[in-house]
């Protein structure tokens, strides 16, 4: 299943513009926000294919029924272009579990280029909802060698993939390398075209360089 956010109009089209916008691209710290807040948003949408349990609240008059999720999710992040978005759907899962995992890709003088993982801080996957986030997906290489790798620290029970702009060919990549069919892919535009590079096209650039500044 596939659900891609901007083709309904919202106020998430707003800040899929401003993301994109290079005359606004150059304030980090609005970049972060607006990031954060498609996590806000993709977040309530994930809270609604949730499982629920009746419970009794007990209310300064009285006691009222209602109804709380059943099981908090795990929210997981390649570093460290996801932090922002991360961030965004832990304001709503507030008592999440938290994984992070340090990937990068080693490029070689013919255009090409290997994904490397390197570090993985998770707790315990096993029957668990994950939330995998990554603000581009691309290739969709970095997106699957994750969940190959996550899968070291147990079987979750469904995964939602959140992206702010896939390209059309990291979703085919997804769909077919993806070790489960057990997935929800949430996506907040698709664009078409993916250079050699690797670079989704119009995008946006490098969302971990606008988020928290240009490395070497």
């Amino acid at each position: 299943m596939v659900h891609i956010l901007s083709q309904q109009n919202s106020i998430f089209n707003q800040f899929i513009a401003e993301i994109r916008d290079v005359n606004v691209q150059g304030d980090s710290m609005r970049f972060r926000r607006n990031m954060e807040r498609m996590g806000e948003i993709m977040a309530y949408e994930i809270s609604k294919k949730m499982e629920y349990e009746l419970v009794q609240t007990t209310t300064p008059l009285g006691v009222a029924d209602t109804y709380r999720i059943t099981s908090e999710p795990v929210i997981a992040t390649i570093l460290r272009a996801g932090l922002p978005l991360h961030l965004g759907v832990l304001n709503y899962f507030d008592k999440a579990g938290n994984c992070f995992i340090s990937a990068y890709r080693r490029h070689h003088k013919d255009n090409t280029f290997d994904i490397h993982i390197e570090y993985i801080s998770s707790p315990d996957l096993n029957d668990k909802t994950l939330i995998l986030c990554d603000p581009m997906l691309a290739t969709g290489s970095s997106m699957v060698l994750a969940y190959k790798a996550l899968l070291s620290r147990g079987t979750p029970k469904h995964t939602h993939i959140v992206t702010a702009i896939a390209s059309r060919q990291g979703i085919d990549h997804v769909r077919t390398q993806m070790p489960s069919q057990n997935y929800t892919l949430w996506c907040g535009a698709v664009d078409e075209e993916l250079t050699s590079q690797a670079y989704i096209v119009p995008g946006l650039g490098d969302a971990g360089d606008l988020a928290f500044g240009e490395k070497i």
